[in-house]
């Protein structure tokens, strides 16, 4: 028998192991699981309140296996004693940020390419004991520019669930397109969590007019938008801080920033700013292109906020997330979207000289402090003296990536032109 024999056969084995545990599953439970990462490092609560978040989500949901990624606490092995612990699992590695994103990053190609079983939702381990989820919760992640996340709130004057559109990360660098692109991924989001018809609504700042705008453009030409109506007399679609507190919609957009405030405000205002008692998180990573659902938590996340995050990271893997931002996407393209978001762009008088990227390399270091709108052009500045550089945006705001030999240097080019 030949090597490639005894690979198509050991192929074979697993597949039939895969579709066995399945059948196990479905029995026993229903359903086949579905595996949701946790990054078991960071808070600043610990790891036993990380483990508390993942109890509340076992115990709510069956169909969930929660797998911690980092050092294994120490308890571990008198947590698998509980009934609802059976169902977390654990990718040990290193007490680190870097590694741990790395062993996050595996997990998640695993189950992307549908390693794990069912759907690729990373229900179960994946080929040689490889580790496969559908998606994760994180503490901290340097998304690239493009990729943002859906926030979700409860809100308390009727105490209605509402998605913030968006929260950390930025979906473009500027921010009447960045909004309208908010608008679309939210639509996304929730349509995955089971809303067929969501309304939305427009956070009434700075851009407001034109995204409204450029929204009724693209519903005008097909592209379904299901505009809310403010609590407000006369309102329409533009939000009110009234609005906010009511949850007046299934869907606010606004920018990143101001989501992240919104957020950080309806999460901890009962604690007084300390521990967020309240909500489903900063939300998954959505993007054109992008194949993740990466949630996003705050290292002041309690219990509750964890346990909701990993429920509603679940249930978007189980409803198609990815797929259904790029359902949303081709849709509004269909209604001329790339023609409106051109039309969205700052006008100049000139366009700079384009700066050709230097080859790709490795980026482990961030330099961060630089306004989102001048991240496109301190990238450049790094690419005029051969420095391999990339755009992204993380938890607190910008960064540069860059490989560290060259942090020291990038950082003095920066300040001398005045980017940091």
């Amino acid at each position: 028998m030949t090597i490639s024999q005894n690979k198509d056969d050991a192929a074979k084995k697993a597949l039939v192991c895969e579709a066995l545990k399945e059948l196990v599953e479905s029995a026993k439970y229903g359903a086949p699981k579905t595996r949701v990462g946790l990054m078991a490092a960071g808070s600043e609560f610990g790891v036993d309140e990380l483990i508390s978040g993942a109890k509340i989500a076992l115990e709510s949901d069956t169909n969930l296996t929660v797998v911690g990624i980092g050092a294994k606490p120490d308890n571990y092995s008198e947590l698998q004693k509980e009934k609802w612990a059976q169902r977390l699992d654990w990718i040990e590695c290193p007490d680190c940020e870097a590694d741990i994103a790395t062993a996050m990053e595996q997990a998640l190609k695993n189950g992307q390419d549908g390693q794990a079983g069912h759907g690729g939702q990373g229900d179960e381990l994946g080929q040689n004991g490889k580790s496969a989820i559908a998606g994760a919760v994180a503490l901290h992640y340097p998304f690239p520019v493009g990729v943002t996340t859906i926030g979700r709130v409860l809100t308390p004057a009727k105490g209605h669930p509402m998605l913030m559109a968006s929260c950390t990360g930025t979906s473009a660098t500027h921010r009447p397109e960045a909004m309208l692109r908010n608008a679309i991924y939210g639509i996304a989001t929730a349509k995955a969590l089971g809303i067929e018809n969501p309304t939305l609504g427009i956070l009434n700042l700075d851009s407001a007019t034109p995204v409204r705008r450029s929204l009724t453009q693209l519903q005008e030409k097909g592209y379904a938008v299901n505009f809310g109506e403010s609590t407000r007399k006369g309102g329409g679609s533009l939000m009110r801080g009234n609005d906010v507190l009511a949850g007046a919609v299934d869907v606010c957009v606004t920018d990143s920033l101001t989501g992240n405030v919104l957020m950080k405000t309806f999460s901890a205002f009962n604690s007084g700013g300390s521990y967020e008692v309240s909500g489903w998180g900063y939300g998954p990573s959505v993007g054109e292109n992008w194949k993740h659902i990466i949630s996003i938590i705050s290292r002041a996340s309690g219990a509750p906020v964890i346990g909701n995050a990993l429920l509603y990271t679940a249930a978007l893997a189980r409803g198609g997330l990815v797929e259904k931002v790029e359902e949303e996407l081709k849709a509004a393209r269909k209604a001329g979207l790339d023609a409106i978001i051109s039309s969205l762009a700052p006008k100049t008088s000139a366009q700079s000289e384009a700066v050709k990227a230097p080859p790709a390399e490795p980026t482990d270091e961030e330099i961060h402090g630089i306004d989102v709108l001048d991240l496109d052009n301190a990238v450049q500045e790094l690419w005029k003296v051969g420095i391999y550089a990339e755009s992204a945006m993380g938890c607190t705001g910008p960064v540069v990536k860059l490989a560290s030999k060259h942090h020291d240097k990038a950082t003095e080019i920066l300040k001398a032109a005045s980017f940091i």
